[in-house]
């Protein structure tokens, strides 16, 4: 199983974890005190989960990280340039502004 079907099951898990979270309404007025501990059950688990999936983060393997995905970033070619307004590296046809390395849409 790759690491994107692990992440959807995972999301669809929480899904129907949250549509089994109906409570049931209460008779009298009482009902804000209900919808009060209703919420602090949620964030209570919605944060237990956040500290769960950053501890499988941290204890996983390089290759097994959701989300991160290995890049090889080429060194600057001598065609090419980086723009001093938007920090993007263009081909040196699309300089505009030599003196001030400004690329033709920043220009």
């Amino acid at each position: 199983m790759t690491a994107v079907e692990d992440q959807s099951d995972a999301l669809a898990d929480e899904d129907e974890d949250e549509d089994d979270e109906v409570v049931p309404p209460v008779a009298g007025g009482d009902s804000e005190a209900s919808l009060e501990e209703v919420l602090a059950k949620r964030e209570a688990s919605s944060e237990e989960a956040d500290e769960a999936e950053e501890e499988s983060l941290l204890t996983a393997e390089p290759d097994e990280r959701v989300g991160v995905l290995p890049a090889k970033v080429a060194p600057q070619q001598e065609t090419e340039f980086v723009c001093k307004n938007c920090f993007l590296v263009k081909h040196r046809s699309q300089l505009a502004d030599k003196r001030r390395m400004l690329c033709k849409d920043c220009a």
